[in-house]
């Protein structure tokens, strides 16, 4: 991984994420923002979730890969797309180069869900199998692109894929006015660091959070320790957060995130029953995981006092999860 210094002044500008949006806007949907009573009560704050879930192709992937793939030139374009993703990105990349109407290469490691390898095919990506580490999808993907020709859609380490992502804690900041805080899941940084800068410039006094496995805790540890870390492998029930920060995302959230809150396994499953039964929302585990820190005891207060009842958004990223194997049947 490299490790070239990456200045937050060479992150996506404001104006930048407004282009995003009105170039995406079109094509995707502004997903609501919903309350639950119940769950105000669990947390003792007044919580705003902005509904990824139901957006188009499952999550919020499609915000950043269609942002990239209408930003090429067409000569650009017309070589195709290759990337590389446990799931989402790749069925977001799959669908938003169908609609540019030019071909894509997915590589996707083996253990992928099967419901994201269907939603991929049928969206007309064309899968190349790899082994379930980091680095071998890396490698594939050069490899693809070499023998292709194809334009490279990196799924979080690119400044398209940011200012897209940064889209949706815009749409959420905007609907449900001033918040005290927003947590989001973090995995490579793309969705963290696009909701980072939104937050940060909307409302600069604002705390934002990442959320993250405990069994995969390399953005906790980079940040700990001021030194891009990575994780190459891991088994975390959160498939979708088993990526590393990449030089672009680790910057933006050295400068501008409050912190990283590590959450365990059984809270992840925790907070997903809580959210199918109280939100009546299908939430896969990487989505989920933004509601978890709150549902420990003292709830916000533990992470917000002495705010009384703050107000919090929480990102649920996707609801893309295989029903025939749930982890809390």
């Amino acid at each position: 991984m490299s490790t070239k210094t990456v200045l937050l002044t060479d992150a996506p500008a404001w104006e930048t994420i407004q282009q995003a949006h009105q170039r995406i806007a079109p094509r995707i949907h502004r997903t609501p923002v919903l309350r639950s009573a119940t769950l105000d009560v669990l947390t003792g704050a007044q919580l705003f979730f902005k509904c990824e879930n139901l957006q188009k192709t499952g999550s919020f992937k499609i915000r950043g890969a269609t942002n990239a793939i209408f930003s090429l030139s067409d000569a650009e374009a017309a070589r195709g797309i290759v990337t590389h993703s446990s799931g989402n990105h790749a069925a977001a990349v799959s669908c938003a180069a169908a609609w540019r109407g030019v071909p894509a290469w997915i590589v996707m490691p083996k253990n992928a869900p099967v419901v994201k390898c269907k939603a991929v095919e049928a969206y007309g990506g064309r899968i190349t199998f790899c082994e379930a580490r980091v680095s071998a999808r890396a490698e594939a993907a050069a490899r693809i692109q070499a023998e292709t020709g194809a334009v490279l859609i990196h799924p979080y380490d690119d400044d398209r894929i940011i200012a897209g992502q940064a889209t949706a804690a815009k749409e959420l900041l905007e609907d449900a006015g001033p918040l005290d805080a927003i947590l989001s899941p973090v995995s490579g940084g793309g969705l963290l660091s696009g909701t980072a800068l939104s937050a940060k410039h909307l409302q600069p006094d604002m705390q934002v959070y990442g959320c993250e496995p405990a069994q995969a805790d390399d953005a906790y540890r980079s940040l700990q320790s001021g030194t891009l870390q990575s994780i190459d492998s891991s088994d975390t029930i959160c498939d979708g957060l088993r990526a590393s920060l990449a030089p672009r995302t680790f910057a933006i959230l050295r400068e501008l995130l409050n912190g990283v809150l590590l959450v365990s396994e059984e809270e992840i499953i925790n907070a997903m029953v809580l959210i199918w039964e109280r939100l009546k929302l299908i939430t896969e585990p990487s989505s989920a995981i933004a509601l978890a820190p709150l549902l420990r005891p003292g709830g916000a207060g533990s992470l917000f006092s002495p705010v009384r009842s703050p107000k919090i958004g929480i990102i649920l990223s996707g609801g893309n999860v295989d029903l025939r194997s749930l982890p809390f049947r």
